[in-house]
């Protein structure tokens, strides 16, 4: 592949746009309850800006006859900074990061018992405990509404809060080096040797490439391209002002169709069934692979069946049977599927990758030196010792807090297992909105019982995981397995991974002064964190009741692991074996994911379009109606971006994607 130059202009650009949408994200997204300026793994500001960017770029270089001032892959690197760090300041960290830290102080009553149970075990330095502190961020400073920003950040009382940010940026800014890291190692496998499709990237590398070919009017004037836009375009006109004008009548976008089935026999699982039309979310399944779309929407229909299945044949096992767990999702024992589906899949990734992997190994204890491939930043040997300082260095801080080594080594192992399968799932199968069904830590309650973690290490790894591992709607890995992408024709490798790095700092630093200056003026009483207190709650509710109650292993969640795990083996084998084999295994991964509940009917529609197109048409029909569908994509985001604004003068907005 060419390598392309990358000036710094490119970097200073997409630094700024990230800092600033993570400076606006708590205040939009909090206290206005905006249409949210990230979300997903395809976030709404970033793109918005970086179509801004094409057309302004395009515009300067025609109006005087020059180079255009970005590059197309310039303006890829640009928005993709963006993206990285877009998540940071909302879902991917801050959202719930400080009711989390001061849950235990200010919500502990004579009733709940907290200060008993769960206070003395809290490690001092990662929580405030200076009372009046936590009540100002809940209550806001006197008078703060009427104070400037500026005086609320000035009167904040940085010293209760200085020693326990400084513990947690710490620990986060490990968590990110081991992610830079582990992309690093996997990217040439992935994106080289693997060649694996990355349907989010289809649209921005379209647009890019009309930049660097001068063909941007043409790219958007596209007579596909335009029917595809006026789709999203009218219906959500239309909906938009029923929104805010009810005699105006809508377009349903979402059909319950629950009700048509019985709570009893084989369709009883389909009872909460519902079907989203989503015009971005079918443009992104339109650019899938075939296989992956088909397995997903399949997947979800047999989950449906099993549940109805299982309750036809009397095997229905109550909700109870799943004792104490932190999945965000987990409702039926049959779901715990995931946990031995995740493993094996992360085994069968690390098979596929096992002649890369130990070339790595080989390079990094002195052998024939690796350099740096075109999908990577940085050569193997750096990233793997990168890896092995920033895991040893994570084990350290939890061993520093109070949480004996095993566990720990076992805790962040799961952990990250669980963060490289989900990355494959999100890059590889176009999922821009995604959810775990069970958490992390599930698993080892589940295998070894609560008794295996101290009561310290079960309350520091239910904070950890939900700081961090078990939202992963706006998480981290997949954005930084995309930058490695878009930075694969980047001959300035180590520019480039400097600008991500400056990037995840200032993504962090802004993101807590934004959220801390906005609860210190407001309060987060009245800030739109119903859903935030409640999970956080939910956390430290189940830490105290396996404190109190201590609980051993569970054989049925073993049970449907185990199943979990033969059924994913199963796939595996046909997958790799026979060529005509029509199901993916990751499609297994989202059978029970509350993503796909909204997205199957888009991957369905998604599917059904593409395979009809290359059928009948073949690959030269594919090349032109694929600009319908990247319409879709355009013209959902373009409506988004449109009623954000809008809702900031209305006071309230129409929500054109879910989030």
């Amino acid at each position: 592949m060419t390598q392309a130059n990358l000036r710094p202009r490119a970097l200073i650009v997409g630094i700024t746009m990230g800092t600033l949408l993570c400076l606006a994200t708590p205040y939009n997204n909090m206290y206005l309850a905006a249409t949210p300026l990230a979300g997903g793994h395809f976030p709404l500001a970033p793109f918005v800006l970086l179509v801004c960017m094409t057309v302004g770029v395009a515009l300067v270089a025609s109006i005087f006859q020059s180079k255009p001032l970005l590059t197309g892959l310039e303006l890829l690197v640009a928005w993709m900074l963006s993206v990285v760090v877009s998540g940071i300041a909302y879902t991917g960290l801050t959202r719930t990061f400080f009711i989390n830290i001061t849950a235990v102080e200010h919500f502990a009553t004579d009733t709940n018992r907290w200060g008993e149970t769960l206070a003395p075990l809290m490690p001092k330095g990662l929580a405030v405990s200076d009372h009046q502190a936590v009540e100002l961020l809940y209550n806001g400073l006197p008078g703060g509404r009427h104070l400037s920003w500026l005086e609320i950040l000035r009167r904040i009382p940085w010293d209760a809060w200085a020693g326990p940010l400084a513990a947690w940026c710490v620990f986060i800014l490990l968590i990110y080096m081991v992610l830079l890291c582990t992309v690093n190692l996997f990217s040439r496998q992935w994106i080289v040797n693997e060649r694996m499709n990355f349907p989010l990237l289809r649209l921005p590398y379209m647009m890019e490439e009309a930049v660097g070919s001068g063909m941007v009017g043409s790219f958007f004037a596209n007579p596909y391209l335009l029917v595809g836009v006026m789709v999203p375009v009218l219906l959500h006109t239309l909906n938009g002002m029923s929104f805010y004008l009810p005699s105006v009548p809508q377009m349903p976008t979402l059909i319950l169709a629950g009700p048509y089935f019985d709570r009893t026999g084989l369709f009883s699982g389909f009872t909460k069934l519902k079907i989203y039309f989503i015009p971005a979310f079918i443009g992104f399944a339109f650019l899938t692979s075939r296989q992956i779309s088909l397995s997903f929407w399949v997947f979800f229909i047999l989950g449906g069946l099993l549940s109805g299945l299982l309750t036809t044949i009397g095997y229905q096992v109550p909700q109870s049977a799943l004792g104490v767990t932190f999945g965000p999702t987990l409702t039926m024992v049959e779901e715990t599927q995931t946990i031995g589906a995740y493993g094996v899949f992360f085994f069968f990734i690390l098979w596929l990758a096992r002649h890369h992997l130990w070339a790595v190994v080989k390079s990094a204890f002195g052998g024939k030196s690796l350099p740096a491939g075109e999908a990577e930043w940085f050569s193997p040997r750096i990233a793997f010792w990168g890896l092995l300082l920033g895991g040893t260095g994570l084990l350290a801080w939890c061993r520093y807090f109070g949480m004996p080594l095993i566990q720990s080594a076992l805790l962040m192992g799961i952990f990250f297992m669980v963060m490289v399968v989900a990355s494959r799932v999100i890059c590889q199968g176009g999922i821009a909105y995604f959810t775990l069904t069970a958490a992390p830590i599930d698993g080892l309650l589940a295998a070894f019982g609560s008794g295996f973690f101290s009561s310290v290490g079960l309350l520091l790894g239910a904070v950890i995981q939900k700081v961090q591992f078990v939202d992963l709607r706006e998480s981290l890995m997949p954005s930084l397995v995309h930058a490695a992408k878009v930075g694969e024709p980047v001959a300035r490798k180590r520019l480039y991974a400097a600008g991500l790095c400056i990037a995840l700092v200032l993504g962090i630093m802004a993101s807590f002064t934004a959220m801390l200056v906005l609860c210190h003026k407001v309060g987060v009483r009245d800030l739109q964190a119903e859903w935030e207190t409640s999970t956080v709650l939910t956390v430290y509710e189940n830490v105290q009741r396996l404190v109190d109650a201590p609980s051993g292993p569970n054989p049925w969640i073993i049970t449907f692991a185990a199943a979990g795990a033969a059924v994913m083996f199963g796939l595996v084998l046909c997958f790799q074996r026979f060529y005509w084999w029509p199901l993916h295994p990751i499609g297994y991964l989202t059978m029970y994911s509350s993503s796909m509940r909204i997205l199957w009917f888009s991957f369905f529609v998604g599917w059904l379009c593409n395979h009809i197109t290359l059928r009948y048409g073949g690959v030269a029909l594919f090349r032109k109606v694929r600009f319908l569908f990247i319409g879709l994509i355009l013209g959902d985001f373009l409506m988004g971006g449109i009623f954000a604004v809008i809702g900031l003068y209305m006071g309230q907005s129409y929500q054109v994607l879910p989030s």
